[in-house]
Parts: structure tokens; C-alpha cells; sequence
């Protein structure tokens, strides 16, 4: 039997040659290739697979923490990779709970493999349209947000089907990035996180046979499964902006050093450390929430995430504006890498829910009302 990985030490040992290649990347809208060969090597990406399935057997907290110390060196590889493990964190929690999932873990162990996850923007209604054929069906839809494509092997995604027999229905089904009438549009011009490789995938036409179906459900109404995605997805995810906001903090707290006789100083890093403390006290919970997987799904745990992602998220935003002003001028110049730092923090917000949206949902949930309208 393997031993369990110790991402600890892997961290410090693999960082710095991140941090080196991060700018370049960034401003080239290059995606992180180099980074994850790496992680390949390292076996990363099984790492949250159990060791008797053949992965490295870490606990999703220490996943959370490794992606959050990551982020200080290459926040788009961090972010990349946290995408594949929430997928990764979804089959093993099933697997836990005595439902499906114990064939894609030996998949990812057995093979390395990278998954890419399209749900972002899905959501409960999914998009794209599925015809039913002689066993299976033919799919195609576009698909943005796909972190990690580049260097992806399985899509985990979905798809709208209007179900002569049950209705507008989605239908959930892995997907190897390399089947006919998958293509990438090479799309990823943007903002922030500029080298995560999010484009965006399109699928024209392409066969599902029947036995690659993982789900079935109703399209719009709030399904069961997501009270696991939510639950999975947003620590891990969040974890990296944590990470973003800490080292945004860290450099403006040195800058800030040199103006010791400043008297506003002070005030400012004072502000600096409680909107970074409103962040890392929100993932806390959320990670807590989580229980190492140990959590019972519910509806309600899933508004209680979800509404700590919108603090943790506005939180890693203002303590990265905050930071760009406790640096003062010199925060100004790219050199420093702050203004890199502020500009990959604001992709925080919009990871489901977006802030209105969990409001509602929240807000809907709380009064007794369906959670979806």
C-alpha cells in the first residue's frame, strides 16, 4: 500500500520555481503546462483519492491548505487545480456515502488523470441541447470556464434534455476532452487568472452512450447532488483566494514598513488585517461546514456555504484594494506584483453562487420558500 502524501513539505519544495515562471505566463496569457507536469509527476492529482484506490489518501483539509499556500507563489495554477479537485472531492464523498464514484477515483489515480469541470456556468439549468439516439446521446453545447483544459483528459459536465417522458431534464456524464466533436476555443483573454487555461469547449454533436450517464434530474429545480457540489467546491476554491489575499497582504505590509513614521499608517494595516481576517474566518467555517468530508448534504448546509463564499469572496476583494493602498504608490507598479494580485482577486465573485444570486437563494431558503424559483 502507498504512503500518504505529505503536500506540506511539497509545497515549499515546488513553489519557488512556480513563482518564477507565474508573471511571464500571466502576462502572456499562457497557460501553466510547465506547472502541471509538475503536479503530474508529483501525483496531485490523485492525491485526494483514498489510498486503497491507488491515490495518495490526503484529506480534503489538507488539499484546501496546500491550494491556499500554492496560491502565494502561482494563483492560476492553484486555481486550476482546485477545479479538478472538487470534482475529485465529489466522487470520493459519494464513494464515502455508498453511491457512484469509486470508478472515476481509479480512473484519476490510474491514469493521473486531469478532469476539468464545466458546472460554473451551468448550474441547475445546464445549457446545449441532447437528442436521444440508439444508445446514447448525441450532444452539443459550449461550455465556458473549463480551468485546466489545455492539459485536461475528462470534461465532468452536463447537458439540457427535453425528456419526452419526465420534461426539461439535464443529463450529467464525463466526457475525455479528446472525442470527436470536442474542440477548444481558445478563448481566455481576461482580467484575472490568465493563465488557468479556462476556455471555452464545445461540444458539436458528440455520442454519450447511455452507461456514461452519472445522472439524470430535473432542469431549474434544486436537485440533491448540488448540496455535495457546493459543499465540496467552495472551500477548496475559496481556499486559493485566501491565499491570493494573503500574499497581497504580505506585500503591502513590507511596503508599509518603510514608512514607519507615517501616521496613517498604522490605521491602514489595521484595516488591511481584519478585512484579511473576515476572509480567512469565512473559509474557516466553511471548511469546518465540511467536516473533511464528513458532512451530512442538505439544502440548508448548502445556502450556509454559499453565503459564507459571498463573505469570504467580497472579503479577499477588499483586503487586495486595501492592500494596494496600505502599499501606497509603489503597489502602483507591476514590478511588485500587487496589481497582478488585486486583478485575480476579483474572479472570486463570480464562482456560483454570484453575490445576488446566493442572496436570493439564501433569502428564499430562510423564509420557507423553495431555495430556487
Amino acid at each position: 500500500m502507498s504512503k500518504k502524501m505529505d503536500l506540506k513539505n511539497l509545497v515549499n519544495e515546488i513553489g519557488p520555481e512556480f513563482a518564477d515562471r507565474s508573471a511571464d505566463l500571466e502576462a502572456n496569457d499562457q497557460f501553466v503546462h510547465d506547472n502541471y507536469a509538475v503536479l503530474k509527476a508529483k501525483k496531485v492529482f490523485s492525491a485526494l483519492v483514498p489510498i486503497e484506490l491507488g491515490g495518495g489518501g490526503v484529506k480534503y483539509s489538507e488539499m484546501c491548505t496546500f491550494l491556499r499556500s500554492l496560491a502565494h507563489y502561482c494563483p492560476s495554477t492553484a486555481l486550476a487545480v482546485s477545479m479538478h479537485q472538487h470534482l475529485v472531492a465529489a466522487a470520493r464523498k459519494n464513494h464515502e456515502d455508498g453511491k457512484p464514484g469509486k470508478a472515476l477515483l481509479e480512473k484519476v489515480a490510474g491514469g493521473e488523470l486531469v478532469l476539468v469541470s464545466t458546472g460554473a456556468n451551468d448550474w441547475l439549468e445546464s445549457n446545449g441541447t441532447a437528442t436521444k439516439v440508439d444508445g446514447g446521446y448525441r450532444v452539443t453545447a459550449v461550455k465556458p470556464f473549463g480551468s485546466g483544459s489545455p492539459a485536461g483528459d475528462v470534461a465532468v459536465t452536463s447537458c439540457a434534455y427535453d425528456c419526452p417522458v419526465d420534461g426539461p431534464s439535464v443529463i450529467h456524464f464525463p466526457l475525455s476532452l479528446k472525442a470527436d466533436g470536442v474542440s477548444f476555443m481558445g478563448d481566455w483573454e481576461t482580467l484575472g487568472m490568465r493563465a488557468t487555461g479556462s476556455q471555452t469547449t464545445k461540444y458539436d454533436n458528440v455520442f454519450i452512450a447511455d452507461e456514461a450517464i452519472a445522472m439524470k434530474r430535473p432542469r431549474g429545480p434544486f436537485h440533491p447532488a448540488f448540496a455535495v457540489i457546493s459543499t465540496v467546491a467552495m472551500p477548496v476554491i475559496m481556499s486559493v483566494y485566501v491565499g491570493v489575499a494573503e500574499a497581497a497582504a504580505n506585500k503591502a505590509i513590507e511596503k508599509a514598513k518603510a514608512r514607519i513614521g507615517d501616521l496613517v499608517m498604522p490605521l491602514q494595516v489595521g484595516e488591511l488585517v481584519n478585512l484579511l481576517t473576515t476572509a480567512e474566518v469565512a473559509l474557516e467555517s466553511m471548511l469546518a461546514l465540511n467536516d473533511d468530508l464528513a458532512f451530512t448534504p442538505s439544502e440548508l448546509l448548502a445556502s450556509q456555504i454559499l453565503a459564507r463564499k459571498t463573505v469570504c469572496a467580497n472579503h479577499v476583494i477588499l483586503t487586495a484594494e486595501k492592500a494596494l493602498e496600505t502599499a501606497g504608490g509603489s503597489g502602483f507598479f507591476r514590478k511588485l506584483g500587487l496589481e497582478r494580485l488585486l486583478r485575480d482577486a476579483h474572479a472570486a465573485q463570480f464562482h456560483p453562487l454570484p453575490e445576488k444570486r446566493q442572496q436570493l437563494f439564501t433569502g428564499r431558503l430562510a423564509v420557507g420558500l423553495p431555495s430556487v424559483g
